[in-house]
This record gives structure tokens, sequence and C-alpha cells, in this order.
């Protein structure tokens, strides 16, 4: 598998990566993703809005999938996951809810950093500087 780098602190991915949104929290997605990671995939993208438990507003549910199916292997994967969305407050970037969803996400993936962490979208209340501030406070 070829790889790239991504950005300019010495991150390595592999040329192609996983996106696991649709994927189900199921042995097959399990399956999935451990099969790519052997396949030499490194790069796993996913996000505290995916997952089926969304439409009862509990986030994390496609993290959890990710977190178990790299539990133990997590020095062969790059994890990125996204923040950002909400179904009741729209789009949010402010610190406070940033904070809450690094560790939110943290907890769903069992690990204790992510290499990528992005925002899903855009909040027009929050000046991108906090948003961006708090990001690179969280690095």
């Amino acid at each position: 598998m070829q790889k790239r780098k991504l950005g300019n602190e010495g991150l390595e991915v592999s040329a192609l990566g996983l996106g696991t949104m649709m994927m189900p929290n199921n042995e097959d997605s399990v399956s999935t993703i451990q099969g790519a990671l052997e396949l030499g995939v490194s790069l796993f993208d996913t996000a505290d809005l995916y997952g089926e438990e969304v439409q009862q507003q509990r986030f994390g549910g496609n993290e959890r999938l990710v977190g178990r199916a790299l539990r133990g292997r997590r020095d062969k994967a790059v994890i990125a996951t996204k923040f950002g969305i909400t179904h009741t407050q729209g789009p949010k970037g402010d610190r406070a809810y940033i904070k809450k969803s690094v560790d939110a996400s943290l907890f769903s993936l069992g690990i204790d950093y992510i290499d990528l962490y992005y925002q899903h979208r855009v909040d027009p209340n929050t000046p991108i500087e906090e948003t961006v501030g708090t990001l690179s406070d969280l690095v």
C-alpha cells in the first residue's frame, strides 16, 4: 500500500483510507475494518455523529465500532474523527462544545489521543478563531 504524508507534523497514512460512516456496529464491520488494516490501510475515518443510535440522539456509536475493531492494533492505525453537528442546535464550534465532544470521542473510541480531529460543519455563530484556537489548545 502506498503511503502519503498528511500535514507537516510527520503523520503518514495509507494512500487509501476507510470511511466508516454507514457501517453498522456488528462483527461484519469489525472484520471489514480489521481486514483493511491487514491489507495496509492505516487511515480510518469516523465521526461522533455516525452510528445507528443517532436517531435517538445518542452519539458515538460508530466511534465505538472503530475503537472496538482497532483495539490492540492502535499503533498501526491513524484515527480521524469529527465534531460539530448537533440535531437540536445546528452546527457547533464553541470552546465548551469542542472540549465536551473530544472527551466523548476519546471515551467512545477507547483511546487516549486522536490523530486527526476536525470540524464537520462550521458554526456560523462562533468565530472561527475560537474554534481553531480550541483545536490548537487540544494539540
